[in-house]
């Protein structure tokens, strides 16, 4: 055994550790609740000086995906972390990469796929990937989530397959326990071994073509060759395991029972529950009831003689499922145990429960409850456990009334009229004090006059303001994720103008507004510039806050340079984020869509005016679109009660400049240098804890590196308000 120190660490700290310690080349990654975590410790680990991984923020996780696969044609060690939507959304991705038989290693957090929007835990996201092509295992300890990512990656370059490491999220993900690691990263090093690639993209006097057209009889053959992968996978892992133990003393098996030698019931459960089964199974022993539980470290490949072993004796099997495969009569362990237990010919009765959905704790009195059913002769073969029907006479009532074309006709022309307009968003919602999504929604709503239908993408915004059974809007509401948002609202456009066409809606208008911000405007980046070139008759409103606020502020593309988060930290060998702010206003502006504006609570009748053209540009021209800079206290570092002249100071400093393009044309709503107001970038920056450090004389090149910036941006911008055709 070699030296090992106890550290009380989660799952995605352990994670994060074991990457340290291997030192990857390369992370492709995207911040999605429960896994976001593992790149923060990476990057606060990275300015710390403590590994040299490359570690690249995509604007998403298709995009993550990509990066990786990229990274790994090069022949280099490659890692990834994600869960739930963030998962399907590069799932495509991942055929591609086992296909092509390029190693890597990707933890999932697993997490409950929506709608509706739910970041709890369960295993509906990692069951979509048993038909991948991807190795996976599955911890249910914080300790197995570390050693697993060790062995994952021998495991992925022995057989050259890319490898999951899935953990239940909110659980395992985040729940620190005492775990044991290694002292010295070398002995990780030694055990993973040199990796040498047997292709690589950047081998020049070796050149291979990556990922060829393929048609029949070839393509059967390199499926055929992956399952054979496989197959040789399942007599590499207790092999891997067995080496694992000698350094570690720590012994795994793919698969794991307590109790069942003699048990008539089993429980088969997968992740952190099998936990508490156990304990449920000891108290039921001293009873004198015979029963005990069993659970898989390994989804694929599929271990099927090993569950065999463990349940041959049993006379029924209750299944628990934490996801439903809906329609089959049971979730995929279900299916697959029942599979199994056809292949070996085995009379074992077997009862399917789905349970845990969203992070639904499982307690000791679950477990019994799913037990006692083995001893129910009239248990039905599939149902969901802790379910509730609620009230069957309930009827909604509405907390205020719909708002009427009538009461929003209302043309602002000065603040004070402006206080007339009803709010779409109510009062009520769960944002942060001082936090600028409701203050930049509400300014926005006062300039648009009459019907309103809103879109929310995810983020802070549409958390506060729908949980579940309250809404704050008085107007009709959808959400869509992230990546879909404009695209979404586009196809809602398109239904509207299809029922007035046929006679089925009223006449008259209604204006259609998505709302995005906290980094919903780097992953729907693509939906919203194509829904801006089809010119979708619809306004996208964006409150940039600056990073992804709802999932404990990691770094946007539109963060600050500079900026600390928790993955841009500040260290010895960091400074923060390191690339520019993206200019989105411009970005999309190159559709030449007909009207693009930025606005400011600081100037509020700038900023209703503005609303209004764009109502007016939406609805008679196409895709308008308005970005407002909204703070976010809690993120920022600064007090509520400043967030007015913070943001004031970021218009000031050109930072953030206010101006507007009609039809192609642009003009400077505000000059803060004719109205001799202008400061240095560095004024508004040491305003905000998240940049207050770049005050010190150390950071001066990265503070002058900004303002060279901020004013090419600004002279350019100048230049095209000052140009007949720009």
């Amino acid at each position: 055994m070699k030296e090992q120190k106890m550290l009380f660490e989660s799952g995605n700290e352990l994670a994060a550790y074991a990457a340290k310690q291997i030192n990857y080349h390369v992370m492709g990654y995207y911040p999605i609740t429960p896994s976001t975590q593992i790149a923060e410790y990476l990057d606060q680990m990275k300015a710390d000086g403590e590994h040299d991984i490359s570690l690249i923020a995509a604007e998403g996780e298709h995009s993550a995906a990509g990066i990786c696969y990229g990274a790994t044609t090069g022949g280099g060690r490659v890692f990834n972390a994600t869960s739930a939507n963030g998962l399907l959304y590069a799932i495509e991705q991942l055929p591609v990469q086992s296909g092509t038989r390029m190693p890597m290693v990707m933890n999932v957090a697993c997490r409950t796929v929506s709608g509706p929007l739910s970041i709890k835990g369960d295993h509906s996201d990692i069951m979509y990937t048993l038909n991948t092509g991807w190795l996976i295992l599955f911890a249910n300890t914080p300790q197995e989530v570390y050693d697993f990512n060790i062995c994952a990656l021998r495991w992925a370059e022995k057989v050259n397959l890319p490898v999951i490491v899935a953990f239940d999220g909110f659980f395992t993900s985040h729940q620190k326990r005492n775990s044991q690691v290694f002292v010295d990263d070398s002995v990780v090093k030694e055990f993973v071994g040199e990796y040498e690639a047997k292709y690589s993209a950047l081998d020049m006097e070796h050149p291979v073509s990556i990922g060829s057209y393929m048609n029949e009889p070839d393509i059967i053959n390199n499926k055929y060759q992956l399952h054979l992968a496989m197959r040789e996978a399942l007599d590499e892992l207790p092999i891997i395991f067995k080496e694992y133990e000698e350094l570690s003393g720590r012994t795994y098996d793919i698969v794991q029972g307590y109790q069942y030698e003699d048990a008539e019931i089993l429980l088969f459960v997968l992740g952190s529950a099998y936990h508490t089964a156990k304990v449920t199974v000891d108290k039921m022993r001293a009873k004198g009831k015979k029963v005990g539980v069993f659970t898989t470290k390994l989804l694929r490949p599929y271990p099927a003689k090993a569950l065999y072993e463990i349940c041959k004796h049993a006379k029924t099997i209750v299944v628990a499922d934490r996801q439903d495969s809906y329609g089959a009569g049971g979730g995929n362990l279900s299916i697959e145990l029942k599979a199994m237990l056809q292949e070996y010919q085995l009379a074992i009765k077997v009862i399917s429960r789905v349970y845990g959905l969203g992070g639904k704790d499982f307690y000791e009195e679950d477990a019994k409850a799913l037990l006692e059913l083995g001893y129910e002769k009239d248990a039905i073969a599939f149902d969901y456990l802790g379910t509730y029907t609620g009230e069957q006479d309930y009827s909604v009532t509405p907390l205020f009334a719909p708002l009427r074309e009538k009461e929003t006709a209302i043309e602002c022309k000065t603040l004070n009229e402006s206080t007339a307009m009803p709010k779409r968003l109510a009062p009520g919602h769960g944002a942060c004090p001082g936090c600028g999504i409701p203050v930049n929604v509400n300014m926005l709503m006062r300039g648009i006059k009459g019907n309103v239908v809103i879109l929310f993408q995810t983020g802070c915004g549409m958390v506060v303001t729908t949980a579940y059974p309250k809404t704050a809007f008085k107007v009709p509401y959808v959400h869509n994720l992230f990546q879909n948002g404009a695209a979404t609202l586009s196809g809602l456009v398109e239904m509207f103008k299809q029922k007035q066409k046929r006679g089925e809606y009223p006449e008259g208008d209604i204006t259609f507004v998505m709302v995005s911000g906290d980094g919903g405007m780097d992953i729907g980046m693509g939906s919203a510039l194509g829904t801006a070139i089809r010119g979708a008759n619809l306004i996208i409103f964006e409150y940039d806050n600056g990073g992804y606020m709802n999932t404990g502020y990691q770094l946007s593309y539109s963060t600050p340079m500079g900026a600390k988060s928790s993955t841009s930290h500040v260290g010895n060998m960091q400074y923060g984020k390191t690339f520019f702010h993206k200019d989105s206003p411009m970005l999309m502006a190159a559709t030449n869509m007909p009207y693009v504006a930025t606005v400011a609570e600081s100037n509020p009748l700038d900023f209703m005016k503005k609303a209004a053209k764009a109502q007016k540009y939406a609805n008679e021209y196409g895709t308008a679109y308005v970005k407002a800079i909204s703070a976010c206290p809690l993120n920022w570092s600064d007090p509520p009660n400043n967030e007015r002249s913070v943001i004031a100071a970021a218009v000031d400093s050109c930072y953030f400049p206010l101006f507007e393009i009609e039809q192609g044309i642009t003009s400077l709503s505000y000059d803060p240098e004719n109205s001799k107001k202008k400061i240095p970038v560095s004024d508004w920056l040491v305003m905000m804890g998240r940049t207050k450090h770049l005050g010190k004389e150390e950071y001066r090149s990265v503070v002058e590196s900004i303002q060279a910036e901020v004013d090419r941006r600004w002279e350019r911008l100048k230049a095209r308000a000052e140009h007949p055709l720009l």
